[in-house]
């Protein structure tokens, strides 16, 4: 009698020990599918976002504030002269206007000289080098600028290949307007600027930018002009 029992016993044991890890199964695998689920929810890609509506294609995003000085010289009767127009001569005398009002006797609070004022540095290399002699010559001064235009077309030649006609920063750049820049700015400060697309710029101790004196002086004819490695003040005109 408690042999027959204790059998009846382990089989209820048995029955429920199945039972119990049938519903142990059932909640493990519950368990995994919802995980399972989870995990292809999260890898599943989503919808294609379409961003062309935020591109910047065809903006010009690079602006430069003109200082006072630039503003006021906008009105294009302070230096261009009707007679002269857009003539090499009519170049010349529009930078002379915007450098010193054409005064060949000016020295500024810079040092820099005369009519189109020239530092000493790039006096030098066009072989002048008496201050006092070139201050009391206006034919010198037009030498040296012509001279210093010849030089600078020469380093730039490539350049001016390159560039003329296209548009950089908003300005058309002109042959006349890149030789008016390398003025301002000197040739290397020129060059790196149309090389880098208008973003490495330059402003001199006024604010004024390669930009604003390429668009100034846009559309001269400065054919007149022969690029020159060598070029000197003597040996112009």
């Amino acid at each position: 009698m408690h042999r027959k029992n204790l059998s009846r016993g382990e089989h209820l044991l048995g029955v429920y020990l199945e039972i119990f890890y049938m519903i142990k199964r059932i909640i493990g695998l519950s368990v995994i599918l919802t995980i399972g689920g989870v995990v292809l929810v999260s890898f599943t890609p989503k919808n294609h976002i379409d961003l062309s509506s935020y591109s910047t294609e065809g903006l010009d995003l690079y602006y430069i504030a003109p200082n006072f000085n630039e503003i006021e010289d906008n009105i294009p009767e302070n230096f261009i002269s009707p007679e002269l127009g857009k003539s090499y001569v009519g170049f010349k005398e529009a930078v002379a206007f915007k450098e010193s009002r054409g005064d060949y006797g000016v020295v500024n609070q810079f040092g820099y000289l005369g009519k189109y004022q020239f530092g000493m540095g790039t006096l030098a290399l066009i072989g002048i080098k008496n201050k006092n002699t070139f201050l009391n010559s206006p034919e010198l001064q037009e030498k040296a600028f012509y001279a210093n235009l010849s030089r600078n077309k020469w380093i730039l030649r490539r350049d001016l290949k390159w560039f003329v006609g296209k548009r950089m920063n908003g300005v058309l750049v002109t042959e006349s307007g890149v030789l008016a820049a390398a003025h301002l700015a000197g040739p290397g400060s020129v060059k790196k600027y149309l090389r880098s697309g208008g973003v490495e710029g330059f402003a001199d101790a006024f604010g004024t930018t390669i930009r604003y004196y390429m668009k100034r002086f846009s559309g001269y004819d400065t054919s007149y002009v022969i690029p020159e490695r060598k070029a000197k003040a003597e040996s112009a005109f």
